[in-house]
């Protein structure tokens, strides 16, 4: 049977039965909530205002405006929303779905950390995502000023054919087909029924080292924020982005990046029924951490499933994702194994949110497969050094709380090894976690260098929370090699960004 029949017997059964690994079952008929939702997909006056502002207005002037619009009472879901758009419509996620293109990826990281700020601080991340904007925005200008065009109304499918007409438009790579199918999405499905579309295609192949999974999640938790309303610009760019590839279309070749994607849709039913109900297990988590240091994706994936089918939680392999995602900053602390960290938060969010048994199956594996391909992409970078997570020798903490936390942060502007050691000890020694995550917090506000601080610490952050106690304290301490340090004067969003808000 051929590669082309295998994808028409899998679209088939993901869309008639409701199940299909990989795709989840998708419900077509359209409910009285997706009615509603289409009717509510006209843009807001306020938020289309804001939006041509931020396009329109120059980079030094651009916060100073969006400040006196605050005065005047516009919300901050307004200049979020505003700010994700402008991105979506203004820059093009080419040559690969990062670059300029995290002026979208790193809205969900804004709004993440602004939750956690004292009231004075809120709008520092925000109007730190603006003013990259208008950097972000001159770059694409200069690379031809690319302007997402307007839907292809006669190419819209009828809402019955939504899903259908997506997923048949990314199996094939087609972006015409594509771009027309997710606006119907948009316009006609729910927007949990929506997602279950994307969760493994954001996954499914390792082309820009994971931001296809950053954008699937950054879209759906951003929504969630801003109303569906704004969903079809944001979901026509999704679907193009996800589509990124090099010369020649993946549906016809067997590239190494689409190989594990391919072979774990093949095994995930090896995964025996009812493992959701295993057993915490070090053990497990080790062993998996030992097969991602050295291993192949292959090995992952098999490992993955021999340890939950032996009784291991997945709670346990997510231990191991999570920390080998984080080992691999002690080993070379570059872009690339920034990225585990980053993708894995996305992917687990997927996991958690998906309503379907067979795409959870293969999100596990996928994220267990992807971090040996981060682990020899960030080798060919500079080399690792052989340092595990379970090595950190932990520092006692000195003093006071306060001083205790002076010392990590000053350390992470050189030191940041030691530094690691300092957290780990701070932690183990049971001191309150607040106040360090809250200064953490506050340096990124008032220090952050570049959108991958904003990423890298809302996702270490984040999934602190997930990692099950034994390995916690160990994977916040990874992030020493990332976190912002005390160094320095603040950035100038901060002046610009007080003195805005004030008038």
């Amino acid at each position: 049977m051929t590669e082309e029949i295998d994808r028409r017997v899998l679209l088939r059964s993901v869309i008639t039965a409701g199940a299909g690994i990989g795709f989840g079952g998708v419900h077509l008929q359209r409910s009285a909530a997706a009615e509603k939702a289409s009717s509510l997909l006209a843009p807001e006056p306020r938020t289309e205002a804001l939006v041509f502002l931020l396009e329109k207005t120059p980079r030094d002037q651009v916060l100073e405006k969006v400040g006196a619009k605050i005065r005047e009472g516009a919300t901050y879901d307004d200049v979020l929303a505003a700010l994700i758009l402008a991105g979506v419509r203004e820059v093009q996620p080419r040559p690969s779905v990062g670059f300029q293109f995290h002026t979208v990826l790193g809205v969900l990281s804004y709004h993440h950390i602004r939750s956690e700020l004292p009231a004075e601080d809120q709008w520092l991340p925000v109007f730190w995502g603006i003013d990259y904007f208008k950097s972000a925005q001159s770059s694409d200008e200069r690379q031809g000023d690319w302007k997402m065009p307007p839907v292809d109304e006669s190419a819209v499918p009828l809402p019955d054919q939504a899903a259908r007409s997506l997923v048949e438009a990314m199996h094939a790579w087609n972006e015409p087909e594509a771009d027309a199918a997710a606006a119907a999405v948009a316009r006609h499905l729910p927007p949990q029924q929506a997602f279950e579309l994307f969760y493994p295609l954001g996954s499914r192949d390792f082309r820009s080292i994971g931001h296809k999974a950053i954008f699937v999640m950054g879209a759906q938790r951003v929504l969630q924020q801003i109303g569906w309303r704004h969903a079809e610009p944001i979901m026509r760019s999704l679907a193009y982005a996800l589509l990124m590839h090099d010369d020649g279309n993946p549906a016809d070749r067997d590239d190494p990046a689409d190989q594990p994607w391919r072979r774990n849709q093949r095994i995930a039913g090896k995964i025996r029924n009812n493992w959701q109900d295993g057993g915490l297990s070090r053990e497990a988590t080790a062993e998996l951490l030992s097969v991602f240091h050295n291993g192949s994706p292959e090995d992952a994936a098999d490992s993955v499933i021999a340890r939950i089918n032996a009784g291991a939680s997945p709670v346990s392999v997510w231990d191991a994702i999570f920390c080998g995602a984080a080992e691999l900053q002690l080993r070379q602390p570059n872009i690339v194994s920034l990225h585990a960290v980053t993708t894995s938060r996305a992917i687990h969010y997927a996991y958690q949110t998906t309503t379907q048994e067979a795409t959870r199956r293969l999100l596990l594996l996928q994220n267990a497969s992807l971090l040996p391909m981060f682990r020899d992409s960030a080798a060919g970078r500079g080399g690792l050094a052989e340092m595990s997570i379970e090595g950190i020798e932990a520092i006692p903490p000195e003093g006071t709380d306060e001083t205790a936390i002076r010392d990590i942060v000053d350390g992470l502007s050189g030191a940041r090894r030691q530094a690691a050691g300092r957290i780990l000890g701070y932690l183990e020694a049971n001191r309150s976690q607040k106040p360090l995550l809250s200064r953490i917090r506050q340096l990124l506000a008032y220090k952050a260098g570049g959108v991958h601080d904003y990423k890298f610490t809302s996702a270490a952050l984040e999934d602190f929370q997930h990692v099950s106690k034994p390995w916690r304290n160990r994977y916040l301490a990874c992030g020493a090699m990332h976190f912002r340090g005390s160094d320095g004067s603040d950035n100038s969003i901060v002046r610009r960004t007080r003195q805005a808000l004030s008038g």
